[in-house]
């Protein structure tokens, strides 16, 4: 007995020729640097203040790096002062941003920085869904680290 090859319906293997085929999706890019305001903002030598700035997503090379650091070998509250001087690539008009200029940036400049920092290298939240387990009532709860580099 022979067997004769069926026809694919229209729009399966082998599409109908009067069907254009679909464009391809357009490639999703992925957002490295985020903008940010500093509360305060740095204030360099001749007195100019800087608030704005840009903050890259950080590399596992850039967590690693510091820990080599002997300023992070002997203190390592230091840590986040270097990795931070790593991920901060424009501060308002400065030439360049470096772990000394986050050296003298304000404390509530330095922990807004460090709780950006989680937030944009967390998939953009350090938050998650979780339930009670007495009642099953939903609420979040924070996950950042307690240091920069320690997630």
């Amino acid at each position: 007995m022979r067997r004769s090859a069926l026809k694919p319906p229209p729009g399966e293997a082998g599409q109908d020729p009067e069907t254009p085929p679909a464009p391809a999706p357009e490639p999703q890019r992925l957002r490295t640097e985020f903008p940010f305001e500093l509360p305060r903002g740095y204030v360099d030598e001749s007195g100019t203040v800087h608030r704005e700035g840009v903050m890259r997503l950080a590399t596992a090379r850039d967590e690693l790096v510091p820990l080599r650091d002997v300023r992070v070998q002997e203190n390592p509250a230091f840590l986040s002062v270097v990795l931070l001087g790593r991920v901060i690539t424009r501060l308002g008009t400065l030439p360049s941003v470096h772990d000394g200029v986050v050296e003298q940036l304000f404390a509530s400049d330095l922990a807004f920085l460090q709780d950006f920092y989680r937030q944009i290298n967390a998939e953009g939240h350090t938050r998650a869904g979780v339930s009670c387990p007495h009642c099953e009532q939903p609420f979040e709860v924070e996950l950042g680290g307690s240091r920069l580099g320690e997630s």
